[in-house]
């Protein structure tokens, strides 16, 4: 029998490589997509004709109950959020009523519909913020330092609340950053390497960032999908933290960027004293060693790869023929 699928977020980088996944597994996938007046279906369109698209809102109770109905999930994958943490201080309440409460009313929909569903959140590395231990697991406390970290800390423990309070399969995935070439162009990442691939065809001299000592913990978005889909395949709901456990700073990430392409970073990386967050967030590394042993989960993809397969797959996409085979598909699990 076929499973069926619902991803919030679906158009969004996650949402793109998950519903690949889970295409190649077989499911029938169905995203739910907010109405607006301009598609912004780019990552998905290649999946056109071989998932289904419903209307709903996470501002909206009532569309999301709706939304439920049409699809009828086996499985619900919550990745619809704000999620660009800048913008978090700018739009605070928005952040909280679509990052935080949106959680709550999906929830609730299930609750409602069909408490049969499982159910993933998308929790984040945020969520640590002034990290209290390293590396973080599943036992760190949060300390979020930002208004995207504390709605993702609210989506976390209303998960929690509503697997224990109503016997939900509920989980949260505790991602930390995850890129690729789908990226979008706001995180740092992708920022730099499109600005890599523009200066090295000549179409811009610069690239300004803020803070380049803040360390991440950086996976590829089609290996952490893989995790997601294995915690919902499990006979108890428990969260992960899914990371590789390996830290680099983002001069790193200029710098092997650069060195793809034959330049050097210090000749084109001007500091920007406005891009540097209120509250920073210095150190972010992740303890995996509970998915790896629980799950079977591990990450394919090396910093290394990743940073190449991004700067070569935004080469291409501004005229030069791309380098090197561009970018893995997510692997396929038992």
């Amino acid at each position: 029998m076929t499973r069926t699928a619902l991803i919030t977020g679906i158009t969004g980088q996650d949402g793109s490589y998950l519903a690949e996944l889970l295409l190649e597994k077989g499911y029938r996938v169905v995203g739910m997509t907010r109405r607006s007046s301009s598609s912004a279906h780019e990552r998905i369109d290649h999946l056109a004709g071989r998932i289904d698209l419903v209307q709903g809102d996470l501002l909206d109770q009532a569309s999301l109950v709706e939304a439920l109905h049409s699809a009828q999930p086996d499985e619900v994958y919550n990745l619809g959020a704000q999620s660009f943490v800048p913008t978090s201080w700018n739009q605070p309440t928005l952040t909280g009523e679509f990052t935080g409460l949106g959680v709550t009313r999906l929830l609730e929909a299930v609750r409602q519909v069909d408490r049969s569903i499982r159910f993933y959140q998308a929790s984040s590395s945020e969520m640590f913020g002034k990290v209290r231990e390293a590396p973080q697991n599943e036992q760190t406390p949060f300390y979020p330092r930002s208004p995207y970290g504390v709605a993702k800390v609210y989506g976390h423990f209303i998960t929690v609340n509503y697997r224990e309070s109503y016997d939900l399969f509920a989980v949260s995935g505790i991602l930390f950053n995850h890129e690729s070439p789908r990226r979008g162009h706001e995180f740092v990442t992708r920022k730099v390497s499109d600005a890599v691939a523009r200066i090295k065809l000549g179409q811009q001299q610069e690239l300004r960032l803020g803070n380049l000592e803040a360390e991440r913990d950086w996976g590829f978005a089609g290996d952490y999908v893989r995790a997601m889909w294995l915690m919902l395949q499990c006979d108890e709901p428990r969260d992960y933290v899914v990371a590789t456990g390996e830290t680099h700073s983002v001069r790193e990430l200029c710098q092997l960027a650069f060195d793809r392409v034959g330049l050097d970073y210090r000749d084109h990386v001007v500091i920007d004293q406005s891009l540097i967050r209120p509250a920073e967030v210095d150190r972010l590394l992740g303890d995996a060693s509970k998915a790896r042993r629980e799950l079977d989960w591990q990450p394919d993809v090396s910093f290394e790869r990743l940073v190449h397969m991004m700067v070569d797959a935004d080469l291409a996409r501004l005229g030069e023929p791309e380098r090197h085979v561009g970018e893995p598909q997510p692997s396929p699990v038992g």
